[in-house]
């Protein structure tokens, strides 16, 4: 960009970060995305016990892990990485840790919905600011060519978060309660944020690639005109958030159809679906990043490729692994799923990152969350508890549904079974019906991979 101006900085002005400290920096950076995964997907797991407990439409559910999480995650995300472009990074990151596990912590205190739901706008609030400083980080210290490697370990950190989270709060939940699971989940989280504060440095912009950029970080306004302006941005940006609709919509209500329709419990659900999508989210993620790396030495096309073929695989199995008859069939052809689904995640931010300034990457990568956070995350869980609502409405034969299965007392023991087949049938049509968008996800990543050559080659000429 031919505004921002840059100029060699002698080796002597640049400090040394040892292998060692930039092992440390990611594997500790790792734990604590895996500590806000974690956070975020302990609701999904104890879902079935907050909606009895609490009496909650599946729609409420949704809200409660979708909308009203996304918006203040990402209505925060931008000033928090405005902010970051002009600050410690390091501290910004120590502070959203310690907000949102605290918030987390007392989430398990609360005795009404509404309660919940205002805790865990201040849960979105910490982990809003946490990323995209982070991803600005590991840009310092990793270049280019790197990078979509880097950030697939970062990335990681959701399989290990989720995998924790679904068996260790499956099993909480089941023993003691999930108000206890909250509190025992949210604590670790203060930990890592004195770690965070005491041992990670903050190094120069543009420390990785040997450059420095501006003395002063450009307006959101033209960082926003930049990405706006740029096709690869905006294909892959409309990629990366029909592929999270799917796949935030589909994971929040996973455990919820597996007690529905199989009738297991809490800590046998959070074993099956905290297993395989984390070992096939782990999985996954690493071979999306290194895969990009390796393969865009040769041709940069395959940071598109990669996440349009993963996509596109994704649906059919989906398709097939919820139309199964019974639990673990279902998990077992999911987890192929999981699988080719997360190779989009670790390519697409490495882009962003490769598409801009050093000063802007806070920036772009608060755009990019904001938008999948609104879109995947926010409309992903609402539009699954909504849609499975309706149909389960559509289905029940005896009466008002709402009036009928969610009533204060419960229902007659024919009512529920009423009830029960109603849900089930509506939950799994809506997940079929979810699933569809990583189809139309993988195409926006086809025509990025038309583009990406030339605005790269742009940002390497600004």
């Amino acid at each position: 960009m031919a505004s921002v101006m840059r100029a060699e900085v002698a080796p002597a002005a640049r400090p040394v970060f040892s292998l060692g400290y930039r092992r440390w920096m990611l594997i500790l950076l790792v734990a604590i995305y895996a500590c806000s995964f974690l956070d975020r997907v302990i609701v999904t797991t104890i879902g079935p016990a907050i909606i009895h407990d609490l009496k909650l439409t599946d729609l409420q559910f949704g809200l409660l892990g979708g909308a009203v999480f996304a918006l203040f995650y990402a209505a925060f995300g931008l000033p928090i990485a405005w902010l970051a472009e002009r600050t410690s990074r390091v501290k910004i990151i120590a502070a959203c840790i310690a907000l949102w596990s605290v918030m987390t912590a007392i989430s398990g205190l609360t005795t009404s919905y509404l309660q919940l739901l205002v805790l865990r706008m201040g849960v979105g609030v910490g982990e809003g600011g946490c990323s995209p400083a982070a991803h600005s980080l590991l840009s310092d210290h990793y270049p280019p060519k790197q990078r979509a490697s880097a950030l697939a370990i970062y990335s990681s950190g959701i399989s290990i978060g989720t995998l924790i989270g679904a068996v260790g709060g499956g099993w909480l939940a089941q023993t003691f309660s999930w108000r206890m699971a909250l509190i025992v989940v949210g604590l670790p989280g203060l930990v890592l944020a004195l770690l965070a504060r005491l041992t990670l440095r903050e190094p120069p912009r543009g420390h990785s690639e040997a450059v420095a950029p501006a003395a002063k970080a450009p307006p959101l306004g033209a960082v926003l005109a930049r990405l706006g302006r740029t096709p690869t941005f905006l294909n892959m940006t409309a990629g990366f958030v029909l592929t999270n609709l799917s796949a935030t919509g589909v994971g929040a209500f996973i455990s919820l159809y597996l007690v529905r329709s199989f009738h297991l419990g809490l800590a046998r659900v959070g074993l099956l679906y905290g297993l395989i999508y984390g070992v096939a989210g782990f999985t996954g993620m690493l071979i999306g990043g290194f895969a990009a790396d390796a393969a865009g030495k040769r041709d940069l096309r395959w940071y598109a490729w990669g996440p349009a073929i993963g996509a596109a695989m994704a649906c059919p199995i989906y398709l097939f692994a919820f139309t199964r008859g019974d639990a673990v069939s279902t998990m077992a052809v999911f987890f192929f799923g999981a699988l080719m689904m997360v190779a989009y995640f670790a390519p697409t931010m490495a882009i962003v990152q490769n598409l801009v300034e050093p000063r802007m990457r806070a920036s772009a990568a608060a755009i990019m969350f904001l938008l999948i956070n609104i879109f995947g995350q926010g409309l992903g869980p609402t539009a699954m508890g909504a849609v499975s609502d309706a149909l389960a409405r559509r289905n029940f034969t005896l009466g008002d549904y709402g009036a009928l299965c969610h009533a204060a007392h419960g229902p007659t023991a024919a009512v529920a079974a009423a009830c029960g087949r109603a849900s089930v049938s509506g939950l799994q049509s809506a997940i079929l019906l979810m699933s569809g968008f990583f189809v139309w996800g993988s195409l926006h990543y086809l025509l990025a991979a038309r583009t990406i050559r030339r605005d790269m080659g742009a940002r390497a000429a600004s």
